[in-house]
């Protein structure tokens, strides 16, 4: 595939893919959110298995994964960071995909047609599934590929987040500091390529996979843990780091809704497949 076919965060994200895990990698506040969704995959999962990741970028989580001794079969829409995964993955006998979300269905109809086995579950992390406007064909997709009584994990950014709307209003862009209220889609910019990206609200992930999974909880990520917008600053803190995840612990399913991501899991039901 070309760079002239790619949606537009496609585009983005493949063009920071070389220094996605340089850059990234540095910021404590996004290790801390990292820690907090890799709690929950592992009391999802405690058995192990063999699990789908949406949009899993460079692989971090997925090879966190298959040390741990999963078989991950990660799916992303950026050709040059799913290279970069399964470089990581194969030796540990996972593998990278290039996938869109929006392509899930096709994905499914190939791995039917395979006859490889309904995976444990499936998980999404850091909001990739907000750059997706309708998630129905993604649930769709999701109900074919995943067992009854599996988990789907989808990490979505929250609406409401304090952390931002602060650390915003501090740098003096209310605009910013305000755009996750906003409905449709809003203007988001990564490495000088503008996209778009939808703020989902919860009631409306949950119509969009019912009937084949029931909501089950939701965490919040990221409530007192600032969003990598506090970056570079919060990771020359660590002690107020530390303090503040531990306050995320307390926190993360009675203030879900603060979150800077709000994690999501749901069931499979025994619905029969669409």
């Amino acid at each position: 595939m070309t760079s002239a076919q790619l949606r537009p965060a496609a585009l983005a994200f493949d063009g920071i893919a070389p220094q996605f895990d340089s850059r990234f990698g540095e910021w404590q506040s996004v290790a801390a959110q990292r820690r907090a969704v890799r709690r929950a995959l592992i009391a999802a999962w405690p058995a192990g298995g063999h699990i789908l990741e949406v949009g899993g970028g460079t692989g971090e989580d997925a090879l966190w994964l298959a040390h741990r001794g999963f078989r991950v079969t990660l799916t992303d829409v950026s050709p040059r960071m799913v290279a970069l995964a399964d470089i990581k993955l194969r030796p540990l006998g996972s593998c990278a995909e290039r996938v869109a979300a929006e392509e899930l269905e096709d994905f499914a109809d190939r791995h039917i047609a395979r006859g490889e086995e309904p995976f444990e579950g499936v998980f999404s992390n850091f909001a990739p599934l907000n750059c997706v406007e309708d998630l129905a064909p993604v649930s769709r997709a999701l109900a074919r590929l995943v067992r009854p009584g599996g988990s789907v994990l989808l990490v979505v950014f929250g609406i409401a987040s304090p952390g931002e709307i602060l650390v915003e209003t501090l740098r003096g862009r209310s605009r910013q500091a305000l755009r996750r209220f906003r409905h449709g889609a809003v203007p988001a910019r990564l490495g000088g390529r503008h996209f778009t990206v939808i703020y989902h609200r919860g009631a409306a992930l949950c119509q969009a996979m019912q009937p084949w999974f029931t909501l089950v909880e939701r965490r919040g990520i990221g409530i007192f843990v600032p969003p990598s917008a506090a970056e570079p600053w919060i990771s020359r803190h660590p002690h107020i780091l530390a303090l503040l995840e531990n306050l995320d612990r307390l926190a993360t399913r009675p203030l879900a809704a603060l979150g800077d991501h709000i994690l999501y899991r749901f069931t499979r039901t025994e619905y029969a497949t669409p």
